[in-house]
């Protein structure tokens, strides 16, 4: 799948929604603003989150009470109507992307077709990254596990419990030793890490954002996406997700 075919879908099965529930007419405003990092995650014990360094931003939809997220490099800020959204360009404004997955995200939520769409925060990305440990040990034996995206906690919880390779696009992360493990290049490594070494990939729905995640979907790998930026992307394409403290 290629990033303008992701997207045009996920365009076309949000369409479906609001004509279903019959939004499209309605003079609804979308307001989406830009989280700092203790709005997003509060104050975490670990002090090297991406978001905390401003190499990425949170978006934030709120529809009629009801939030959305999505993290990106993109920030923007908009105010309209969920017709508006259907028509952002979503193939050559990164922009517009992020704001359409946070919208999507906020609409779905209120609807009630998905949750957990607010990231945890404080002491929570503790508690996640040992619920995940516990629902791979539960599900999956004994795996070779391919991180996609740097997560700190995540990377150390999971590092003394499983074998560990983790993918990372920051250059300032790039070839670095973080807990233990070395980070490795996204796309340069891709091929070794996931394709050939791995048998579980445990990848972060920011990949959504920036049209990675096509790299994951039906690889003949088994992928377990997490965060809230890919909760309603996953109910709309069946993909498997996990995220345990978001709520």
């Amino acid at each position: 799948m290629e990033k303008q075919e992701l997207f045009k879908k996920l365009k076309f099965e949000f369409a479906k929604i609001i004509d279903q529930y019959d939004l499209q007419s309605d003079k609804i405003n979308i307001a989406t603003q830009s989280l700092t990092p203790e709005e997003a995650i509060g104050i975490t014990e670990r002090k090297d989150f991406p978001i905390l360094f401003g190499k990425e931003i949170m978006l934030q939809a709120d529809y009629l009470g009801a939030k959305g997220q999505a993290f990106t490099d993109a920030p923007a800020v908009f105010h309209g109507t969920l017709k508006d959204i259907l028509n952002l360009d979503l193939t050559n404004d990164d922009h517009s992307i992020g704001l359409f997955i946070a919208s999507m995200n906020a609409v779905m939520r209120k609807i009630e077709l998905i949750d957990k769409t607010i990231h945890c925060k404080n002491r929570d990305p503790e508690i996640c990254a040992n619920e995940i440990v516990s629902f791979i040990k539960d599900h999956y034996d004994d795996p070779k596990i391919t991180l996609i995206g740097y997560q700190p906690a995540i990377i150390d919880i999971l590092s003394k419990e499983f074998r560990l390779r983790v993918l990372d696009l920051n250059p300032d992360n790039v070839g670095q030793i973080k807990y233990g493990i070395k980070i490795e290049h996204g796309e340069n490594d891709f091929q070794q890490a996931v394709m050939e070494w791995a048998n579980l990939i445990l990848c972060t729905g920011s990949t959504l954002c920036n049209g990675t995640i096509v790299n994951f979907i039906d690889i003949g790998k088994e992928v377990l996406f997490f965060g809230t930026t890919i909760s309603a992307t996953a109910k709309l394409l069946g993909l498997k997700r996990i995220c345990p403290c978001s709520m």
